[in-house]
């Protein structure tokens, strides 16, 4: 059996969910790459959704900070209380190491600055983006 560590900047990103996610349960599962699955559960939604919350799921790259925290998954079942379809920028897709239904939320970061922006504010940029929709 074969361990792969994870870095110092990926278990700070875990600590840093944790404490902007108080109220959920933020699970961290190894990609055997060095980096790994988080899924933080409950996130709310926002208003134009039937559904209140979700779980908020996204891989964390061994590269991390350098690399960006893309794409990001909710629920597979997302539904607009208005009745419209999504638009750009979303999918039905399965999505990690379980290969589960989810939502994907395209919203790369095309000038991302390691120094300011974690996994936390980008978890936080997109489901203000996702309420905002």
């Amino acid at each position: 059996m074969s361990t792969t560590t994870i870095t110092a900047a990926i278990s700070d990103a875990i600590d840093e969910l944790r404490e902007t996610f108080p109220e959920a349960t933020v699970t961290f599962e190894s990609d055997g790459d060095g980096g790994g699955w988080v899924l933080i559960d409950p996130v709310p939604l926002g208003p134009a959704y039937t559904q209140s919350t979700s779980w908020i799921a996204f891989q964390i790259t061994f590269p991390y900070p350098e690399a960006d925290v893309y794409p990001l998954f909710v629920r597979p079942d997302l539904d607009r209380k208005d009745g419209a379809g999504h638009g750009e920028g979303f999918a039905s897709v399965t999505w990690g190491p379980h290969a589960q239904a989810g939502t994907q939320l395209s919203r790369r970061s095309n000038r991302l600055d390691p120094t300011i922006d974690t996994a936390a504010t980008k978890v936080l940029k997109v489901l203000r983006w996702l309420a905002e929709q």
